[in-house]
């Protein structure tokens, strides 16, 4: 038989961009039964690949050989054997486990195979499900399914793409209260009384002749301002929710022998740049990625900066004040040791004017020869205010903190955006009213702000809006 090309396997299961799902839901032949490695590549206890749609159990069954007498049992996992094209012997005993749509990941009928985890059996059970029938999944088909079954909505899909891409446990936590629906619930009021007031004026349009009272200035005001309110305040968490999403780049500075290096390590809570007491030591960036309470942190060590210096520690020092300009947030380390020196104020000034910068005085230990009232007190020798740091770097960069509504915040920039849309519908909408522009204006705006949100949480049918106004009036009791 010939090879079948195998697909990453993690893509399988992640969301591709949502904005072309439809586009390629278009492409695609969503009947098909499909077939996927959902485990990662390499070798491994476990693989499990996965089968769905209306043919998953059929192609099982020819795939696989269960005990005598066994029946299809929904939800429950049995034992069985990967059987050989030819000759029919077993090539691994496996565990199959059956989820009966509509209460699977896609909603469709769906088998998964967990095999042993070795890439040559993983490779010939795919082949053999996709030459009884099945087709090899596109990356982020299933999810895709799940989405287009009405099994979860975009905000739950986009979120299964950064669990999946999660490098930190607070990240994986946050990603999985959002597949639980937490911007979702977010958003659900916001849409409800923006698709009222749609339907308040509609009414009012449609049915004028009915004697259904047309709502007044003062009361589409007082609709609206909690609508917009809402969307202002999702707007304002993505500030929090970009850091937690994709992470900051910090720039660790300082002259030469202030203990940048040691304090680098400290932060990183490991040893990956060399310490001496030599000056000069860094002559070029160091980076390494580690976390702060949870959010991925870029760590930049730079080159100690001076006047004079040779050839190449001249070009290192060009380099840190670069990462300065480049870090989101600058560590400028000053030695309390010693009496402070003019190029420490310099340096100091030259990162304010550049972002947000923290102060760190280190060597609290010795005894000091200067004080600063605005630099934090640490010893990267002995730890002292290293927590602290930690938390001053955190304000420095969030300064709102966590919300009290973990994960209810938006980390997605696509989110972000439609909802400035929304927004700026709304304040359109707002300025209509003021100067008392026909419904049928306002009901343009109004819906040019339900739009952007139908894009994150799916789209709002003429029906919905019907049924709201049928409930709403008893119109034709």
């Amino acid at each position: 038989m010939a090879a079948i090309a195998v697909a990453v396997p993690r893509a399988a299961d992640a969301t591709a961009s949502v904005g072309n799902a439809f586009r390629r839901a278009a492409t695609l032949n969503l009947h098909d039964t499909i077939a996927a490695v959902s485990t990662p590549p390499g070798r491994g206890g476990i693989g499990v690949v996965r089968i769905s749609g209306t043919s998953a159990r059929s192609i099982a069954d020819r795939l696989l050989r269960f005990p005598h007498g066994y029946s299809w049992q929904p939800w429950t996992a049995a034992l069985a054997e990967l059987t050989s094209e030819g000759d029919g012997g077993a090539v691994d005993h496996v565990v199959v486990t059956y989820f009966a749509a509509p209460r699977s990941y896609t909603a469709e009928d769906l088998v998964e195979i967990s095999c042993h985890g070795a890439p040559v059996v993983l490779r010939y059970a795919l082949e053999r499900a996709c030459a009884l029938g099945a087709r090899l999944a596109e990356p982020g088909e299933y999810t895709l399914r799940a989405y287009l079954n009405g099994r979860i909505d975009l905000p739950r899909a986009e979120a299964v793409r950064d669990l999946i891409e999660a490098t930190t446990l607070y990240q994986a936590r946050i990603a999985a209260q959002q597949v639980d629906g937490s911007v979702s619930r977010r958003l659900k009021p916001v849409k409800e009384q923006l698709l009222e007031l749609i339907a308040l004026l509609e009414a009012g349009i449609d049915f004028a002749e009915d004697d259904i009272d047309v709502a007044p200035a003062d009361e589409i005001l007082r609709r609206i301002e909690p609508v917009l309110t809402a969307v202002r305040e999702l707007i304002a968490s993505f500030a929090y929710g970009k850091l937690v999403h994709e992470g900051f780049t910090l720039a660790i500075v300082g002259r030469p022998n202030v203990g940048k290096s040691s304090l680098f390590n400290r932060l990183l809570e490991q040893d990956r740049a060399i310490v001496t007491n030599l000056p000069g030591t860094t002559r070029d960036l160091v980076s390494e990625t580690a976390s702060l309470e949870g959010i991925p942190v870029r760590f930049v060590d730079t080159a100690g900066i001076r006047t004079g210096g040779d050839v190449v520690e001249k070009l290192g020092i060009e380099r840190s004040h670069q990462a300065m300009a480049d870090a989101d947030l600058t560590l400028v380390v000053v030695d309390l040791s010693v009496r402070l020196d003019p190029q420490d104020s310099a340096l100091i000034e030259k990162a304010r004017s550049q972002g947000k910068v923290v102060v760190a005085g280190n060597k609290c230990d010795l005894h000091k020869g200067s004080e600063m009232d605005d630099a934090l007190p640490v010893s990267a020798l002995t730890g002292a205010g290293v927590p602290e740091l930690r938390r001053r770097l955190l304000e420095a960069i969030a300064p709102q903190g966590r919300l009290e509504q973990e994960g209810g915040f938006i980390t997605s920039l696509r989110h972000e955006q439609l909802l400035r849309e929304s927004s700026q519908a709304l304040e359109h909408t707002q300025t209509a009213v003021t100067l008392g522009l026909p419904h049928e204006m306002l009901l343009l705006d109004l819906y040019a702000a339900l739009r952007p949100i139908d894009a994150i949480t799916g789209a709002t049918t003429a029906d919905d809006i019907l049924n709201r106004i049928f409930s709403t009036f008893c119109i034709g009791k």
